[in-house]
């Protein structure tokens, strides 16, 4: 890939020409859509605000489309990947370009790795096209663990995106968004179609970017407040009087001034907060 020494970009025939020559199999199970649009991963660079210097967290690197345009704004990039097939392709692509000394690749699940030794003290990006089965659950986890993780900038199926940053009374606001909130503001800033990536995923992207808050809104115990969001929304469709019975009473309900026959989606974050206060 001589021409990948100069743009420093994976094209659309470069990923064909990796996939074949390296024997691999993009695997829907993992969530592997490859990133082939360089118009994109500068798009992503640009809106993530990356500047020299920056320490940025990419998880599921894949082939490294989105790790060579941070890596060449001149970020220092830890690029973690599960599939161990990738990393051979992944290192190889790094070295073609000059920018291997930029990245630490590490082969991991970023659900069960030691965070806490990789990342040391400081303040780091997310940014990262983000494998669709896990990013949900992904998300939510490294928020409550992970204090030193930031400001985000992922790619997500575009429902999931839209489920993340819902406010009370839309229609897809739920436990991810009300958990979420807990730590941090959330907000689709833009859509990616399907014609970006290889293999087409079936659905759209949208770009996520998430902050974390400086200072904590709600002072309840995170764990008392994601047991009264899901028991809540377990029975979305009854009652506050009903879906948190054993949990509260109707006269604890009341004197955080919310009416006990409202239901889950009509209640703000901050209100969740009161009712876990008590």
């Amino acid at each position: 890939m001589p021409e990948l020494a100069t743009t420093k970009r994976l094209t659309r025939p470069m990923i064909v020409e990796l996939i074949e020559r390296h024997g691999l199999a993009p695997s829907r199970a993992l969530g592997q859509n490859f990133l082939c649009e360089p118009g994109t991963v500068d798009k992503i660079v640009r809106l993530a605000g990356v500047a020299a210097g920056d320490r940025v967290i990419e998880i599921g690197p894949g082939l490294g489309s989105l790790t060579l345009g941070l890596a060449d704004s001149g970020a220092d990039v830890i690029a973690i990947e599960a599939d161990r097939y990738l990393m051979r392709p992944l290192t190889e692509v790094l070295e073609t370009a000059g920018l291997r000394d930029r990245v630490k690749v590490v082969h991991a699940d970023a659900l069960e790795m030691d965070w806490g030794s990789l990342v040391g003290p400081g303040t780091w990006k997310v940014i990262a096209n983000l494998p669709y089965n896990v990013s949900t659950p992904l998300i939510l986890d490294l928020l409550r663990d992970q204090p030193t993780l930031v400001d985000w900038l992922v790619m997500v199926q575009q429902e999931t995106g839209e489920r993340l940053a819902a406010g009370s009374g839309s229609r897809t606001y739920g436990i991810p968004s009300v958990l979420l909130s807990y730590w941090a503001t959330a907000r689709v800033i833009d859509t990616v179609p399907n014609s970006v990536f290889l293999p087409r995923p079936r659905v759209g992207s949208a770009l996520l970017r998430i902050t974390r808050h400086a200072d904590a809104p709600i002072g309840a115990s995170f764990d008392r407040f994601a047991t009264l969001v899901r028991a809540g929304f377990g029975q979305r469709r009854k009652m506050l009087r009903r879906s948190l019975a054993g949990l509260l009473t109707i006269e604890q309900i009341e004197r955080t001034g919310i009416d006990p026959t409202a239901r889950a989606e009509s209640l703000t974050p901050a209100q969740w907060g009161a009712l876990a206060n008590l």
